[in-house]
């Protein structure tokens, strides 16, 4: 069994989302010691870990409260479950794209600096009239 500190610890979720979580919840089960302090199983933990995962993904709370709830319907959820996955691994991915396109500006950016620096290429601006590339050449 684990206590809050060793939950956190074993999740790597600070101690005031864990106590988040098991208010709104998203832990089902907590069992308490007699001086009434949560206590958490492996199973607990492994859940935790699972509930950490989600919110990575990209699940808000409700959507977590959510999936929460078809767990807990066993098998028979599966399929809304991966329904449910299956679009937050779409908005992901979506995110993936648009953070490759984010670095391969920086990339670029970089390239054209080190050029302008080094003499390969004349500085050229969008937003300086001085520097802006001459259309007619």
């Amino acid at each position: 069994m684990y206590t809050m500190k060793q939950a956190c610890e074993a999740t790597g979720l600070p101690y005031e989302t864990l106590k988040f979580y098991c208010n709104e919840g998203l832990i089902p089960h907590v069992k308490r010691d007699r001086l009434n302090r949560r206590i958490f199983s492996e199973h607990d933990v492994a859940w935790i870990k699972s509930l950490k995962c989600l919110k990575g993904c990209g699940l808000s709370i409700q959507e977590m409260r959510e999936y929460l709830q078809m767990c807990l319907q066993g098998p028979a959820s599966i399929p809304k479950r991966k329904k449910m996955l299956k679009e937050k691994r779409k908005n992901l991915e979506e995110k993936i794209q648009e953070i490759q396109e984010s670095i391969a500006y920086i990339d670029w950016k970089e390239t054209f600096y080190d050029d302008v620096l080094s003499g390969k290429k004349p500085y050229v601006s969008n937003l300086l009239p001085e520097y802006a590339e001459d259309s007619e050449k």
